[in-house]
Order: C-alpha cells, then sequence, then structure tokens
C-alpha cells in the first residue's frame, strides 16, 4: 500500500509557489500526495487529490470552526502517514485537527516565519504563542528558517525536535538569466522598484505608496500580487497623487520578467521567515532596499548587498534609496554580492536538505520521535 502525505497551506498559491518540487519528489518515491488549502482555489500539478478548505485569515472566525471540522474528518478517513503543514493558521487548524485521531500520522510544522518577535505586541505575541503551545503536542519535527525563529523553538520546546533549513529554494537558473534575454533598456531613464508580494497588513505594500512623493518623479513601484488590501492601495496610491508611478499587473507568473526591468528590489515586510521574493531579486543581481524585520535580516548585508531601513519609516525608506538612484556602478557591485549570498539558497542545494528532513518523520524511519 502507498504511504499518504497531506500537505497543508493557507492558499494554493502558496503552494504552487514554494512547494510543488517537494510534491513531486513525494510522487517520484511512490507517495500519494493530497493537498488542502484556503484561498482562491487553483490546480496543482503532482496532487492526486486537493481539497478547498473555507479558511479565513482570522483565527475566530465561525468559518475556521469549519475548517477545523473538515480537516478532522479528512485526517480520519485517509488515515495519513506524514502530515506536513505550511503558514501559520493552516498550521494550527491542521494540528489541532489532528486531535484525537488514530492511527496519527507524523507531522512536520514547516515555520515560514512566526508571526511574532522581539517588538510585537505583548497581548498579540501571547495569542500567538499560545498557538503554537497548543498545537506543540501533535507536532513531530519543526522546521525554522531564521535565526530568531530557531532560537524560539528550541527554546520554547526543549521536548521537540527543531531543525534549520535554508528556505524552500529558488530556481538558480530561471533568476541568473536577469539582464540577458529580458535586459532593461539602459536610455530608459525611469528607475523601477519592485516588490511581489500578498497584499496584506504583515506586507505593509502602503508604506512604500507613502513613500513615493518622498523620491523623484521618475522613481515608479511595481507591485505584483493579490490579497485583501490590494484594493486598499489602489486607493491610497490615487490619494496621494502617485497612481501613474504605481503599478499594479496583479498575480504574475513571471516573476522573473519584472525582476528583469527592475533597477532595485524593495521589502516592507513587518517579519518574514526566509522572504523567497528577496531570494529571487538578489539572484537576479538586484540590490535590495528592505525593513530591518527577522527574515529580512538574515538574508540582507546591510551595506553590501542593499540596505535595511526601520519598519514602515517611509523617510528612511526614502533615504536608503536616494543614494542607489543614480549611481549604476554601485548598484551593480551590490547586486553581484546579493547573486553570490543568494546562491546558497538554489533550489538545487536546498531540496536534497528539506526532503531529507521530510523524510526522517517518515513512519519507518524512527529518528523523529520526539524528545
Amino acid at each position: 500500500m502507498k504511504r499518504k502525505l497531506l500537505m497543508t497551506a493557507s492558499s494554493f498559491s502558496h503552494i504552487c509557489s514554494f512547494h510543488l518540487p517537494y510534491l513531486s519528489e513525494f510522487k517520484e518515491l511512490g507517495w500519494e500526495v493530497h493537498v488542502a488549502c484556503g484561498g482562491k482555489y487553483r490546480e496543482i500539478p503532482c496532487a492526486d487529490r486537493q481539497f478547498q478548505l473555507p479558511l479565513e485569515k482570522r483565527y475566530l472566525s465561525a468559518a475556521n470552526g469549519k475548517t477545523l471540522a473538515v480537516l478532522h474528518g479528512l485526517l480520519r478517513e485517509q488515515q495519513y502517514d506524514l502530515v506536513i503543514v505550511h503558514t501559520s493558521l493552516a498550521s494550527f487548524f491542521t494540528r489541532m485537527a489532528e486531535i484525537g485521531v488514530k492511527p496519527h500520522p507524523r507531522t512536520i510544522n514547516v515555520v515560514h516565519g512566526y508571526l511574532f518577535d522581539a517588538d510585537t505586541n505583548f497581548i498579540k505575541a501571547v495569542v500567538l504563542k499560545a498557538a503554537e503551545f497548543l498545537a506543540s503536542p501533535e507536532t513531530d519535527l519543526i522546521l525554522t528558517m531564521n535565526c530568531f525563529d530557531t532560537r524560539w523553538a528550541e527554546k520554547a520546546f526543549p521536548g521537540k525536535k527543531v531543525r534549520f533549513i535554508p528556505g524552500m529554494g529558488v530556481d538558480g537558473e530561471k533568476y541568473s538569466q536577469r539582464g540577458k534575454a529580458l535586459g532593461r533598456d539602459s536610455s530608459n531613464e525611469t528607475f523601477t522598484l519592485v516588490y511581489p508580494a500578498e497584499f496584506s497588513k504583515r506586507k505593509n505594500q502602503a508604506m512604500l505608496i507613502r513613500a513615493l512623493p518622498l523620491l523623484p518623479e521618475r522613481v515608479r513601484l511595481v507591485l505584483p500580487g493579490e490579497g485583501a488590501l490590494l484594493e486598499n492601495c489602489k486607493a491610497l496610491a490615487k490619494e496621494l497623487g502617485v497612481e501613474a508611478r504605481v503599478v499594479f499587473p496583479g498575480f504574475v507568473t513571471d516573476v522573473g520578467g519584472l525582476l528583469a526591468q527592475a533597477d532595485l528590489a524593495v521589502s516592507s515586510s513587518r517579519s518574514e521567515g526566509l522572504p523567497f521574493n528577496l531570494m529571487e531579486a538578489m539572484l537576479s543581481g538586484l540590490p535590495v532596499v528592505a525593513s530591518r524585520v527577522k527574515g529580512n535580516e538574515d538574508l540582507v548585508l546591510d551595506g553590501e548587498t542593499g540596505f535595511l531601513f526601520p519598519y514602515d519609516d517611509e523617510t528612511a525608506f526614502a533615504s536608503a534609496v536616494k543614494p542607489l538612484l543614480d549611481h549604476a556602478e554601485r548598484r551593480e557591485k551590490m547586486g553581484a554580492a546579493g547573486r553570490s549570498r543568494a546562491e546558497e539558497f538554489c533550489l538545487s542545494r536546498v531540496l536534497p536538505v528539506v526532503m531529507d528532513a521530510y523524510l526522517s518523520c517518515d513512519p519507518s524511519n524512527l529518528s523523529c520521535e520526539s524528545g
């Protein structure tokens, strides 16, 4: 009988963006692969079955009570050997749904960035940490991607296996082609900033829009992605009179094409695990200006591969961008340093590391016992 895997996430787009190579690996190893997600439905290559969850991005939403019931029924019916959970909400509800399920599946929590850090509001941090402690008994292995999360998990769960992984891996060949087939027109005086991300409070695109009036007119901002706050950001750009300088291309499959046309990658995020968008940009040879938060700090070497600025400070952001506007040689030097640093996060190097961690929790492998 085939071993069965369930992979869950808050959205199908998350699975499509980061996890298809791993689903393919499991298929090649003879596993039956199932995927369960919330959000907009998308077909998942390599999935034998996929399930739509009524998941909403609020812990106390009534829809998430239904999500819990759906997942519990699915786990009891399918009797999975291994469950791999991604993204905070899906991770929490999947693990809570495992309570009472017999036989109990081995479960790996892939932490794409805990939604708290040293600067998080006390009450919010208590609630988010409590969710992790509640789900902990259903967890066999915790995979973390940055220094803060690794240290916190090791301290909070001394009886659990915690293992660091260098992200989920980026297609190095794909992004190293920047400037060859899709190089920028050097006669174009427009200076382009790019930030591919879901439109959410955590990603904080609004700060970048607020910063545009502080930068020269020739600076434009490209914000690919979808999400709950997309329309709010469009309205803000119009309100500030910079709508002609902000491009909202929606969901983009060819992010590499956008990076090829950009001069600088930016990030305004409140927190990250190990940001995929910055790794892609660095492999493309772009310098980076990013908020000084966990995840970003783990990638960007301040002053060497780009600049870090205090979170949500549009004045500091603009001050970090200005020195790069008219210094192509400096941008190229920073971009080259960033490309060299990002090579260690290429999929060819990362995939074997992550699969080794995943397969350590194969039910036939006894090395994943908690404690």
